[in-house]
């Protein structure tokens, strides 16, 4: 369909700036009155009359099936009917248009006038032999086109376009760029353009609409083999009660943004460069005042390495600690295995309801990965007896404590229990992270090191942060400084201890034959078993729709003592109206297991 006479005219002798864009058409819901522009003589709707980069002779045609056929006007353009210009999203309506973007390459009386044949020179490899071009120099979207084949510009252009919307790749409702954008980048007229537009829209391909843009239609045909039908995703547990999961309802929203805008506004230009490897001088200055106010950790900012979270801390002190490490009996078996992984060998200390044994820590042990204030998953405070032990093993020994205090801001019924950190700096690594008193999504933690150990531990990660995002770390000091996180931590406390109380409350009440330990802090509790009762538990857990872990589960393999059973239950995270009946089934499953 031919919709361009190339034997027409220049415009009326116009200069590049009076020269108007085919820009606005009147609306297909309206055909306001009729007007004469006294300077050329063309024949308007008032709605067509041109500000800066308005030409409503060069209109095309209307959006398919809206209009009857075109016709040669008596400027010697074409003449529309009052249907949609499909160029009409160049107007001062959108942010790519209006007179500034006339102004580049394709500007002057030459740039969209006369045929097709005044395609740059540069096209015509690309038309003949098939060339990948991205659009995209000037305003507007990015879109890649396979131009190929001879022909007209215009025929090319729509040829590629339709193509693409075939193929699936410009799929319904994908907003198109500018037609003058993609001519400047195809190194078209932007003719042939707005041509290729005008008949795509005609042809139903697209749509134009003025302030919206040109779109590709909803439903038109895409080409390939049929979608496979989604296989639906298997029913998960009714209730999900695991450990380690905050409360994802409760993030913050408002204040984590707020920090984060002011954090943006007001980073200075090499934050957006590589990343620091020791992490932000900000956060880590924030996080020196914040630990050793709340957590009584003894450092300065030049001691704290900011990394991903605990697992990356973990990789990194196990690369230059490649020694035997003892764990606790009872531990992540992700941790074990990241230290497995590191070609370490583990050997387990035993664990009781007063935490790790630190006065019986196996011999040729150099490093001891400990939970102190809450032993996971058993929930046991390390008593000050065994810290004091676990320090002296570490000064005698020239060993060296890792401390894992994942959760040490949630005590509920007593003084939160200070870092082993503060007793001795110099033998001890403090490990945290955002994931239980913020959010696992914002992969964030710190690791607050020894001097000797702070170079070592640089040079582990390399010259460049490689996962810890500026932009959070920047977020999460601002976030501190401004008092919101303590703010959060306390509103958490508050209500994670009363989910703690409604879960003792509600077995106590329906299966008081259950112990329920671990309850003193933390995101979760262990209801203890009689030996030989936690498979049956399990499995009746997961036929009432319950995802809890086993106590088994997280046993050392190579503990010798004898096994511990029971249930870990996570009550952080199941939204109330949840948590309720989720109770009703875990004290339904303790009362049938126990009674048997």
């Amino acid at each position: 369909m031919s919709t361009q006479n190339p034997d027409r005219p220049d415009t009326a002798g116009r200069t590049a700036d009076e020269v108007p864009s085919p820009a606005h058409a009147p609306s297909p819901l309206s055909a306001p009155p009729k007007d004469t522009d006294p300077a050329a003589g063309t024949e308007r709707t008032a709605a067509a009359v041109p500000s800066a980069g308005v030409d409503p002779a060069r209109a095309t045609g209307p959006a398919a099936g809206t209009g009857p056929a075109l016709g040669t006007d008596r400027a010697g353009g074409v003449k529309r009917t009052a249907g949609v210009d499909p160029t009409s999203v160049e107007g001062p309506a959108t942010p790519d248009a209006g007179a500034g973007a006339d102004t580049g390459p394709d500007a002057g009386p030459a740039a969209g006038t006369g045929p097709d044949a005044g395609a740059a020179p540069a096209m015509e490899a690309g038309v003949s032999g098939g060339s990948g071009v991205s659009a995209g120099a000037g305003g507007g979207v990015d879109l890649h086109l396979e131009l190929f084949g001879g022909g007209a510009r215009r025929a090319v252009v729509a040829r590629a376009l339709r193509d693409a919307v075939r193929s699936g790749r410009l799929a319904g409702g994908t907003r198109m760029p500018p037609y003058r954008t993609l001519a400047a980048d195809l190194g078209l007229a932007r003719n042939a353009v707005a041509d290729a537009y005008a008949e795509l829209v005609a042809e139903g391909w697209f749509t134009a609409r003025q302030g919206s843009g040109t779109r590709v239609a909803e439903g038109v045909a895409v080409a390939g083999p049929r979608a496979a039908a989604a296989v639906p995703a298997p029913a998960g547990p009714r209730h999900d009660l695991l450990q380690g999961k905050p409360d994802p309802a409760s993030f913050p929203r408002a204040a984590w943004a707020a920090s984060a805008r002011r954090a943006l506004s007001q980073a200075p230009t090499e934050a957006f460069g590589p990343g620091d490897p020791r992490g932000r001088p900000e956060l880590r200055r924030a996080l020196a005042g914040y630990l050793s106010r709340a957590r009584g950790v003894r450092t300065g900012p030049e001691n704290i390495v900011v990394c991903s979270g605990f697992a990356n801390g973990l990789r990194l002190l196990a690369s230059v600690r490649p020694r035997d490490w003892a764990v606790e009996a009872y531990g992540l078996p992700f941790h074990r295995g990241i230290l497995d992984a590191a070609e370490l060998r583990t050997r387990p200390v035993a664990v009781d309801e007063d935490g790790a044994r630190t006065t019986e820590l196996p011999p040729g042990a150099r490093t001891l990965l400990l939970t102190a204030a809450h032993q996971f998953p058993t929930g046991g405070r390390l008593l000050p007896s065994r810290r004091a032990a676990a320090v002296e093993w570490a000064r005698s020994a020239d060993g060296l404590i890792v401390e894992d205090d994942y959760d040490g801001e949630f005590r509920y019924d007593r003084k939160p229990v200070g870092a082993v950190q503060g007793l001795a700096p110099g033998h001890v690594v403090y490990a945290g992270s955002l994931s239980k008193s913020l959010s696992p999504a914002i992969r964030l933690g710190w690791l607050v090191l020894p001097d000797p150990l702070v170079e070592q531990v640089l040079a582990a990660k390399g010259l460049r942060e490689s996962w810890a995002s500026t932009l959070d770390q920047l977020a999460l000091a601002d976030f501190i400084e401004c008092g919101a996180y303590d703010r959060h931590v306390r509103r958490m406390r508050r209500r994670y201890r009363g989910r703690r109380d409604q879960l003792v409350s509600v077995l106590a009440a329906r299966a008081p034959d259950v112990r329920v330990t671990g309850i003193a802090a933390g995101l979760h509790a262990v209801v203890e078993l009689a030996p030989g009762r936690e498979a049956a538990a399990l499995a009746a857990a997961g036929a009432a729709g319950l995802a809890l872990d086993g106590l088994s589960s997280y046993r050392h393999p190579a503990d010798p003592s004898p096994p511990r059973e029971g249930l870990v239950v996570g009550y952080a995270a199941p939204p109330d109206a949840a948590f309720t009946r989720a109770l009703e089934a875990l004290a339904q499953v303790a009362r049938e297991v126990t009674t048997r």
